[in-house]
């Protein structure tokens, strides 16, 4: 027995607090499906999933039967989430059968994405399509067949494990961010209901059963007052300045604020849009929509949201402004998990024990990275098979088509003509003689592709006392930067060790997540003699766990250094020593070089030779950089 929805804190409509902007966003795109899904983003444990399996118990049933819940798994096929052509069926009775896939099952139902931000592009993009349109169409081979898949989207994920391009992002309606409440009482009260639901679900479920009728009933009479709701042109006016006002590309954030302000009044049982209305469609539609790269937190100004609204005129009487309404704005702040706000220190701590590579105390540079810039490409040799992505070439399942096997899993598109090819020989044996043609199993051939997938980008960065000056540091963050912007576009894992002083520490744990990367560049102290076998043999280690983890991710490591090697006894014999480790493993490798003034030692260009890696001077990792020395060397 699912978790009730009215259960979880902030989720009851009874409440005098109303809801929380999590159970506001559900409930709303549950009453307006048109308007677009809802992202749900926030730390693990959280009541995420808690919440979104509950929604589909408060939906008004469909046809005397409760509202479907469908779970979108991120491994899912296109096949299985669209549907298929039973192409036997078509090839030999001339038939389209066609087998409905996950969207057209969530049909007047609810569609659950755990960790969306980990689904592929091209899913996502084709399951909010089916969002906006209502309706699902497939074609394989010359056959086309459409049907209706109008659903509620809700997706969830924790940032910490990658982020949505922003492309993306902004094809959501509503997104929401959630943590846990930080007031111990709160804090307890949700222990108290999770220990009680688990004992007797039953029980539990029978105490929170008028507040579900309640939350189900409210729901019902909104979807039949939705299509009612009055936007008037002065309110359609005030939704756009307030889109203008934040600089929202496209007019989607405009379509989706009228959707959701109609929802909301609908749900407060008006007839029509009041500027409360308007002010909560803008917190739940426009935040998402700010962000304009991974390092961009996303978030409104109220004091621009505030001007942007302007007075409160929509009131087509003319009457007195409305009480504020608990759910709104308005209201009294809400202290359920939704709406907590959370704290966490990413800056990593100093050593006292560092001292400076001439012997004086580690100094903490002050440095901060530039504006950061497209970067060369830097790619793994050779073909994997690793997940989608855009970095290296790969065996994928969306790509160019390259040529055919038969299936090792029973997984892949089908190629037609080679399954034709594969039968044709053997048709007189099996006894035809006119009509169908007679396939087998063994016949099926699936399409192999060729595309891109993503890597494991580990960076092994020198923060060493040669380093600390802060033009060069100011450049090498720069640098870093840009190459973590340029992961995050191709969507690949990132990690970071850094090493001084004595030793090499993980700074971050390989994650998707290059936002946090970011932030532990900017707080990265530097000082103390330079560890560089240390800092090789932690990112060897690090390879070696992520390799058990995910085998089929390759990775590519990225050495930012000067290459002195100064800490330690034989400390350049071990550096080399770990340098050739990582080559035999067959580790792909790149040195930026940061090496810097009129003489210099060329450490970096031979600890690349060791790596058999790309050395690539710190200058040179821009890609106008590359076309700027490329068209030199032309002429």
């Amino acid at each position: 027995m699912s978790y009730p929805f009215s259960a979880v804190l902030g989720a009851s409509p009874d409440h005098p607090d109303g809801l929380s902007p999590m159970a506001l966003a559900l409930v709303l795109t549950a009453i307006s499906p048109e308007v677009g899904g809802v992202l749900v983003r926030g730390e693990k444990g959280t009541a995420k999933s808690t919440i979104v399996r509950a929604l589909a118990a408060v939906l008004p049933p469909v046809d005397d039967r409760p509202a479907r819940l469908v779970e979108l798994p991120i491994g899912a096929t296109e096949d299985r989430v669209l549907g298929s052509i039973d192409l036997e069926r078509a090839l030999g009775e001339g038939r389209a059968e066609y087998q409905p896939g996950l969207l057209v099952q969530a049909h007047r139902g609810l569609l659950y994405v755990d960790e969306v931000n980990l689904l592929h592009d091209h899913l996502v993009d084709v399951l909010l399509d089916a969002a906006a349109m209502g309706r699902v169409r497939v074609e394989r081979d010359g056959v086309s067949v459409e049907r209706d898949a109008r659903f509620v989207l809700v997706g969830t994920m924790n940032p910490e494990e990658g982020e949505l391009r922003p492309q993306l992002l902004d094809r959501f309606g509503l997104a929401v961010e959630v943590a846990a409440p930080r007031e111990p009482a709160l804090r307890a009260e949700v222990v108290r209901r999770r220990i009680a639901h688990d004992a007797d679900p039953a029980a539990f479920a029978a105490r929170w059963a008028d507040a579900e009728e309640t939350l189900r009933s409210r729901i019902a009479d909104a979807r039949k007052l939705v299509g009612d709701v009055v936007l008037s042109d002065r309110a359609l006016l005030r939704i756009a300045e307030v889109c203008a006002a934040f600089d929202v590309d496209g007019l989607r954030a405009d379509i989706v604020m009228a959707r959701t302000a109609a929802a909301h009044a609908a749900w407060c049982g008006r007839s029509t849009v009041q500027l409360a209305d308007v002010e909560v469609a803008a917190r739940l539609a426009l935040p998402h929509r700010r962000r304009r790269d991974p390092f961009d937190s996303p978030g409104l100004d109220d004091d621009l949201l505030r001007d942007a609204l302007g007075p409160d005129d929509l009131d087509p009487d003319g009457g007195p402004d409305p009480e504020p309404d608990p759910d709104g704005p308005g209201g009294p702040p809400d202290t359920s998990p939704g709406d907590a706000t959370s704290y966490e220190s990413d800056a990593p701590a100093s050593d006292p024990q560092d001292v400076a590579e001439g012997g004086g105390p580690a100094p903490t540079s002050a440095a901060t990275a530039g504006s950061p810039y497209r970067t060369r490409l830097f790619t793994v040799t050779g073909a994997g098979a690793g997940t989608a992505g855009r970095r290296s070439r790969a065996r994928t399942d969306s790509g160019r088509r390259v040529g055919a096997e038969r299936p090792g899993d029973g997984s892949g598109a089908l190629h037609l003509v080679e399954t034709i090819l594969a039968a044709a020989p053997h048709q007189h044996a099996r006894g035809r003689t006119g009509g169908r043609l007679l396939l087998r199993p063994a016949d099926v051939r699936v399409a192999v592709r060729e595309g891109r997938e993503s890597n494991l980008v580990l960076f092994c960065v020198d923060a060493s006392g040669s380093m600390a000056a802060r033009r060069r540091m100011e450049q090498v963050k720069t640098a870093v930067l840009s190459l973590l912007l340029d992961a995050y576009q191709r969507r690949d894992k990132v990690g970071m060790v850094t090493f001084r002083g004595d030793r090499a520490d993980l700074a971050l744990p390989p994650t998707g997540s290059v936002d946090v990367a970011a932030r532990r560049l900017g707080d990265l102290p530097t000082g103390g003699r330079t560890p560089l076998a240390e800092g090789l043999l932690r990112a060897t280690a690090v390879l070696e766990v992520e390799r058990i983890r995910d085998p089929r991710r390759r990775p590519l490591l990225v050495v930012v250094t000067d290459g002195r090697a100064t800490a330690g006894g034989d400390a350049v014999a071990r550096s080399r020593a770990a340098a050739a480790d990582l080559a035999r493993a067959g580790v792909a490798s790149v040195v930026v070089d940061c090496e810097s003034g009129p003489m210099r030692m060329g450490l970096a260009r031979v600890l690349a030779e060791h790596l058999g890696a790309e050395h690539v001077p710190v200058g040179d990792v821009s890609a106008d950089a590359l076309v700027t020395a490329a068209r030199g060397r032309a002429a």
